[in-house]
C-alpha cells in the first residue's frame, strides 16, 4: 500500500516538474495566447464528461476518479473540445496529456491508437459540425508503440518495443506546432511520466496551415476485434494546451441543463428540461426560478427531479401569469470533483400570451436529418421570422444522425444511444426554445423505426427481424424505451386528453392546448392505427406496401377492423372541435403526416425504395409515366380511418398541419365530394433522404388556367379525394451540397389572421432569406385561404339568420334526433346564416364559455332560400 502511494506521488511530481518545463519553454509564445488544463475531477463516475466537452459516443466515454476513460474498443471514439480551438492565423501551440491503456490485452494492434485530432472541421463552418463530423490531422502513439502523424500505418519503429510497457501503464504525449511563413513543423513525443524524459519522437515539417486551424479532440481508434469490443480501451488525464495559436469561446459550453421546452395552456406552464447523463454525486433535481422581488432576487417557486432513463425534469406551474412576460432561470449543482458543487443556469422567457395579437405565427418543421448539421441556415431564419410558436412534426431525430451507426441493446447503452440524438435537436434549436412555446411529437424514425404501426402500443414479434417484425405491428424496440422517448418530446405538452396507458404501459400524449386565440389538437397518428400485413394477407405487404400486382388497394384495402387513430382519439377530437373555451378563435389540428397518400412513382413500382435512386429533374422536366401509389404508411390508409377523422375536424373548421411526407404540399381533403373538408399543409423536411415527389402523368380536374398538371381534383392511390394547390417537388438547383438542396427542403410558416380569419402558409426553400422583399417561396406558395373554407359542403338550405347581442360569438349546430354536432365555430361579427347539409330537425346554441354560456334555439328546420327568417 504505501509503495503504491510513492509511486503515485513520484509520478505526480514528474508530471509537474515535465508541466513547469513546458511553461518555461513556451513562455515566448504564450504571453500573447491562451492556455488550458485539465485534470478530471476525482471522487465521481459519470457518463457525461462536462459543458466543454462533446463525446462521440455519448455511451462510449466516462469520468472516472480523476481520468477520462473510454469505455469501449471501437474505431474513432473521440472527445471534442467545444470552448478551445485553433484560429486559422499563425501561431504556435502545445498540448500534453497522460495516457494509457484500460485493458492491457488490447495492445500490440498497429492499426489501433490513441492520441489527438487537431484542425478538425466539418461541411458548415459551425463548431457543433465539427464536433459531429470533422475531419482533421491525427496524431497519436499506437497500441504496437509507433508515434505517428498522419494516416496508418507507419514505418516500424525501433522504438516501438520500448514504448509499449508505456502504452500499457501510462505515458504522456505531448504536441507542438511551431509556425514560420505559413508552414509548420510538427513535434509528437512520448515522455516518461516518472522521469520526464523523452523516449521517442517523431517530426512533420512543411505541413501547410490549411489542416492545422478548427477543432480539438482525444481520440480513442480501435481496430482489433476482440470477442467483446465493449471492453474499455483507454484513459486520459492531465491535459494542458498553451499557445498563441489556441482561442477560447466559454459561450460554446452545452450543458449540464442542455435545452428546455415549454407550453402554456389556460394557464398552466408545462416546461420540460432536458438534462446529460449526470452521476449519482451530482444535483438530483432541476430548479425553476423566476425574479418576483423589487430586489431582483431570483425565487425558486417548484423543482423537479430528474427521470432516470429520459434525464428529464418536467415542472407543472398552475395559475400562470400569462398577462405579461416572465424572465426565468433553471438552475442545477453539478459536482465538480471532491465534493465541490457548482450551480449552472440556462435562462430564458415565457412569454405573454399573445390572445391580443391580431396575427399569430406558427413556424412548422418535419425531417430533422442531420445532411445539414446543425441546420444554422433554418435557425437564422426562423430567428429573424420570430414565430409566436414552434411544432416539429416528427423525425426530430434519425437512427444514424451523428454518425456511429445505432445501438438497440443493451437498454442502458439504447437509452443513451438515442439521447446523444436527441441532444442534437436541441444544440440547433435550443436557443429558439427559450422563449416561446415548441411542440414535438415523435414520429417513426423518432423510435427507431422505418415506419411504425402501433397496434395500441403492443411490441413487435421478438422472433422477427427487420421488415418481418414492423410489419406485424408494434413497436421493435422495448416499452421502457419508448416511454423514455415519448418523456423527452412530449413531456412539456398539456396534460393528456384521457392519460391511460396503452398497451405494456406506453404512456399517450394526445391533447388540446390553447393559445395566442387559437386552439390546437394533438394527436398521435402512430400509435394506435392498425397495421395492414395481418389484416391483407392477399396483399403480401412489405414495408406497408402490397405486392400482389393482383390486389386492389382501392377496393380490397379498406378492411372491417383497421384502426387510424383509434376509438379513444377520435373522442377526443368529437369532444375538441365543440370546445370554443379560452377565446378560441381558430382551429388547427397538429399531427406527424397528412391525411392521404401524395406521391407517384414510375409506372409498374411497388415500393419505394426507388425514390432516393430517381433522378432530381430540372425545372419544367415532367415525367412520363408517373402514377398515384399506395403507401400503406401514408394515413390514406385506412381509408374508413382517414374519412371519420376529416369529417370530424372539418366540424371544427380545422386546418391540418402535419409533415412527415418528405414532400411539401397544400391540400384540401374531400370524402363523398372535392374541396368539401379542411385543408392541410404538409411543410417540407428540413433535410431530406427520401426526396418523394408528385408527378401524376393524368393533370389534376378542374384546376386553375395555367395551373401546373399535378394541381387540382384527383383520387389518390387509395381513391380518396384530395385537390392538390401546391407542391414543392424536388429540383435541380446547382447549389451544393446537392442531397441538401436538390430535395425541397425548408419549413413552413403559417400566419393566422384573427381579425379576417385568413389564414396564409408559407412555405421557404432553406437557403432563401425569409424576410427579403423578393423571396421566392416554393412554387405555389404562399396561399391564403379562409377558416370558412375548411367546410365547403354544399348546403341542403340554411337556418334562420342568427343576430348576437355579443361580437364573435360561438356557433353550434346540431342534428337533433341524432344529437350529432353538425359544426362549430366562433363566427366572424354578431350575423351568421347557419348552412346545413340534409333535411332534418336542428337545434342551435350561440354565445360563449366566458360570456355568459349559450342561448338554444331548437326545432329549427332548414329552408332552400338563404336567410329566410332571423333567430
Amino acid at each position: 500500500m504505501i509503495n503504491k502511494i510513492i509511486k503515485k506521488y513520484i509520478l505526480l511530481f514528474g508530471f509537474i516538474v515535465l508541466s513547469l518545463m513546458v511553461a518555461l519553454n513556451s513562455y515566448s509564445m504564450t504571453k500573447n495566447g491562451k492556455n488550458f488544463s485539465e485534470s478530471f475531477p476525482e471522487g465521481i463516475t459519470r457518463i457525461w464528461i462536462g459543458p466543454q466537452y462533446w463525446a462521440n459516443r455519448l455511451q462510449d466515454w466516462q469520468v472516472n476518479n480523476g481520468r477520462l476513460e473510454c469505455v469501449t474498443s471501437q474505431p474513432n471514439r473521440n472527445v471534442n473540445i467545444l470552448t478551445w480551438r485553433l484560429k486559422k492565423e499563425d501561431g504556435d501551440f502545445v498540448i500534453m496529456f497522460k495516457t494509457g491503456l484500460l485493458s492491457p490485452e488490447l495492445s500490440g494492434d498497429r492499426m489501433s491508437w490513441i492520441g489527438l485530432r487537431i484542425g478538425a472541421r466539418g461541411k458548415f463552418n459551425d463548431y457543433r459540425d465539427d464536433a459531429i463530423y470533422g475531419k482533421g490531422l491525427n496524431a497519436g502513439i499506437t497500441t504496437a508503440g509507433e508515434l505517428f502523424i498522419g494516416d496508418l500505418p507507419v514505418k516500424e519503429d525501433g522504438n516501438a518495443k520500448a514504448l509499449i510497457p508505456f502504452v500499457k501503464k501510462g505515458l504522456i504525449l505531448k504536441y507542438e506546432l511551431k509556425h514560420r511563413k505559413g508552414v509548420y513543423k510538427l513535434i509528437l513525443s512520448a515522455i516518461n511520466p516518472e522521469t520526464g524524459k523523452v523516449i521517442s519522437s517523431v517530426e512533420e515539417d512543411d505541413v501547410p496551415y490549411q489542416q492545422l486551424y478548427g477543432s480539438i479532440a482525444l481520440v480513442s481508434s480501435f481496430n482489433k476485434k476482440p470477442k467483446n469490443n465493449e471492453i474499455p480501451s483507454c484513459w486520459f488525464d492531465d491535459l494542458i494546451m498553451k499557445g498563441s495559436k489556441l482561442v477560447h469561446y466559454p459561450e460554446r459550453k452545452f450543458g449540464p441543463i442542455l435545452f428546455a421546452q415549454y407550453t402554456l395552456s389556460r394557464n398552466i406552464l408545462k416546461m420540460n428540461a432536458q438534462m446529460p447523463p449526470v452521476g449519482d454525486k451530482d444535483g438530483k433535481e432541476v430548479s425553476f426560478q423566476i425574479k418576483k422581488n423589487s430586489d431582483g432576487n431570483w425565487i425558486t417557486i417548484q423543482r423537479a427531479p430528474i427521470d432516470k432513463d429520459a434525464r428529464t425534469a418536467t415542472f407543472r406551474i398552475e395559475n400562470w401569469d400569462d398577462t405579461k412576460d416572465v424572465s426565468y432561470r433553471l438552475a442545477y449543482s453539478l459536482n465538480t470533483g471532491n465534493g465541490k458543487m457548482r450551480e449552472f443556469y440556462l435562462t430564458g422567457t415565457i412569454r405573454k400570451n399573445p390572445v391580443d395579437k391580431e396575427k399569430f405565427v406558427l413556424a412548422a418543421f418535419t425531417g430533422n436529418n442531420d445532411l445539414g448539421f446543425p441546420n444554422k441556415e433554418v435557425y437564422e431564419a426562423i430567428k429573424k421570422l420570430n414565430p409566436d410558436m414552434l411544432f416539429f412534426s416528427g423525425d426530430q431525430i434519425y437512427e444514424r444522425v451523428g454518425g456511429f451507426g445505432v445501438q438497440r441493446a443493451p437498454l442502458e447503452k439504447a437509452i443513451l444511444d438515442y439521447l446523444r440524438k436527441w441532444y442534437l435537436y436541441g444544440w440547433e434549436y435550443g436557443e429558439l426554445f427559450r422563449d416561446r412555446p415548441s411542440i414535438s411529437i415523435p414520429d417513426d424514425h423518432d423510435v427507431y423505426h422505418g415506419n411504425v404501426w402501433g397496434c395500441g402500443g403492443k411490441a413487435a414479434p421478438k422472433d422477427k427481424r427487420g421488415y418481418e417484425a414492423q410489419d406485424a405491428g408494434g413497436y421493435k424496440m422495448p416499452a421502457r424505451w419508448v416511454k423514455m422517448v415519448d418523456r423527452t418530446q412530449t413531456a412539456n405538452l398539456p396534460d393528456p386528453y384521457d392519460p391511460t396507458p396503452v398497451k405494456q404501459g406506453i404512456d399517450v400524449y394526445y391533447t388540446s392546448l390553447n393559445y395566442g386565440g387559437l386552439s390546437f389538437a394533438i394527436v398521435e397518428d402512430r400509435k394506435f392505427k392498425s397495421a395492414p400485413k395481418p389484416l391483407l394477407p392477399e396483399a403480401k405487404v412489405v414495408n406497408g406496401w402490397a405486392q400482389n400486382p393482383n390486389w386492389d388497394p382501392v377496393t380490397q384495402g379498406d378492411v372491417p377492423g383497421a384502426k387510424l387513430l383509434g376509438d379513444r382519439q377520435l373522442k377526443f377530437l368529437n369532444h375538441w372541435v365543440a370546445d370554443w373555451s379560452h377565446g378560441a378563435k381558430m382551429k388547427v389540428l397538429l399531427s406527424a403526416t397528412i391525411l392521404e397518400d401524395l406521391a407517384t412513382l414510375p409506372s409498374g413500382e411497388h415500393l419505394d425504395e426507388i425514390v432516393p435512386r430517381l433522378r432530381i429533374l430540372k425545372e419544367g422536366e415532367y415525367p412520363p409515366d408517373d402514377e398515384p401509389v399506395a403507401d400503406m404508411d401514408s394515413n390514406g390508409w385506412p381509408q374508413t380511418g382517414r374519412n371519420k377523422v376529416v369529417k370530424i375536424i372539418r366540424k371544427g373548421f380545422a386546418i391540418h398541419i402535419a409533415g412527415d411526407q418528405h414532400l411539401a404540399s397544400f391540400t384540401q381533403y374531400g370524402v363523398d365530394d372535392w374541396r368539401t373538408s379542411s385543408f392541410a399543409f404538409c411543410v417540407p423536411a428540413i433535410s431530406n433522404i427520401w426526396p418523394r415527389r408528385w408527378y401524376p402523368k393524368e393533370g389534376g380536374k378542374n384546376r386553375k388556367p395555367g395551373a401546373p398538371k399535378y394541381t387540382g381534383d384527383f383520387f389518390d392511390g387509395f381513391g380518396n379525394r384530395m385537390t392538390v394547390y401546391a407542391v414543392a417537388n424536388p429540383v435541380y438547383t446547382g447549389k451544393k451540397p446537392s442531397k441538401l438542396y436538390d430535395r425541397s427542403t425548408g419549413y413552413g410558416i403559417i400566419v393566422f389572421n384573427k381579425k379576417t380569419r385568413e389564414i396564409t402558409s408559407h412555405c421557404y426553400p432553406r437557403f432563401v432569406d425569409p424576410t427579403s422583399p423578393n423571396v421566392r417561396e416554393y412554387p405555389g406558395w404562399p396561399i391564403t385561404i379562409s377558416q370558412f373554407d375548411n367546410y365547403r359542403r354544399k348546403p341542403y338550405g340554411w337556418l334562420p339568420t342568427i343576430k348576437s347581442d355579443i361580437i364573435d360569438p360561438v356557433v353550434k349546430v346540431f342534428n337533433e334526433k341524432t344529437g350529432e354536432l353538425v359544426y362549430a365555430v366562433r363566427i366572424k361579427g354578431n350575423t351568421f346564416d347557419p348552412p346545413v347539409f340534409e333535411d332534418g330537425i336542428y337545434r342551435i346554441e350561440v354565445g360563449d364559455d366566458e360570456r355568459g354560456g349559450y342561448r338554444k334555439y331548437d326545432g329549427l328546420r332548414p329552408e332552400k332560400k338563404k336567410g329566410a327568417k332571423r333567430l
